[in-house]
């Protein structure tokens, strides 16, 4: 076969074409930064398969908006800058909407909000004041909300920071620490409800800090993908109407986590 410069025109261009239905295929792919270590929103199980309420959502959020879904595992110090660094698309982690995050990245609208608690030892001699915190060591997950509450309402309770909080619950049940603070559904069945949480209990009321909590668990996404941003929201109100989010919901939780208050 004589290759012309008419049939290299030709390959040329059949070429060009195959790498733009490339990035266009590319393009449809959605990613998703999720932590993985935070359950019953998120969890690894030992196959390396991500399960969860976080993961359900995230899947169910693609599939309404049409686009294929890949989920990218991350740790949470390293969540938004990863995001940043556009490592992935949008972060679906239990992500609380705060100002100080919001600074670097947009958020769509709540998709689930609970409040925050403390658990200690059930037969626990101290309360959940300044007072009765003053001498005992908190565990929290570092760059949390939790931190930013405990260190604007309780500066001087020394804290044990750590880079999950399963690492949290872990030194809690061996006593290398006196308290932790986290979601309260998180604590509740990801610890209080499993063996290793025998023998602890909720330690006071609920906590709340609008400038640390926030409004509630929201998807982050670039500043400049405020199209990404709106899809999401759209896609959100779609789930809770349509049943979907109830569905979910179901699975994980016996009450509405979407903004209802859980029982201690």
């Amino acid at each position: 076969m004589r290759f012309t410069r008419l049939t290299a025109t030709i390959a040329a261009g059949a070429f060009a074409l195959g790498l733009g239905m490339g990035a266009a295929s590319a393009e449809d792919t959605l990613r998703i930064g999720v932590e993985g270590a935070y359950p019953p929103f998120s969890w690894t199980e030992a196959d390396g398969t991500l399960k969860g309420f976080d993961i359900d959502i995230a899947r169910a959020l693609c599939e309404q908006m049409g686009r294929d879904c890949e989920l990218v595992p991350q740790d949470w110090d390293g969540i938004i800058p990863a995001l940043l660094a556009k490592k992935y698309d949008a972060i679906v982690a239990s992500m609380s909407i705060t100002e100080e995050r919001k600074k670097r990245v947009n958020f769509t609208d709540k998709y689930y909000n609970t409040p925050a608690k403390f658990v200690a030892p059930a037969d626990a001699d101290f309360e959940a004041t300044t007072e009765g915190l003053d001498g005992k060591v908190v565990g929290v997950q570092r760059g949390t909300i939790h931190q930013c509450y405990m260190e604007k309402a309780f500066p001087d309770v020394e804290l044990a920071l750590y880079a999950t909080q399963e690492e949290v619950f872990l030194d809690l049940a061996s006593g290398r620490i006196d308290a932790q603070i986290s979601d309260s559904i998180q604590a509740k069945e990801g610890f209080l409800d499993k063996e290793e949480g025998e023998g602890f209990a909720f330690l006071g009321d609920d906590q709340f800090d609008l400038e640390c909590h926030g409004e509630g668990a929201g998807i982050a996404v670039r500043k400049e993908d405020d199209d990404l941003r709106v899809a999401f929201n759209d896609a959100i109100k779609a789930l809770r109407e349509n049943g979907t989010y109830a569905e979910i919901n179901d699975k994980y939780f016996e009450f509405d986590v979407y903004g209802a208050e859980p029982g201690s």
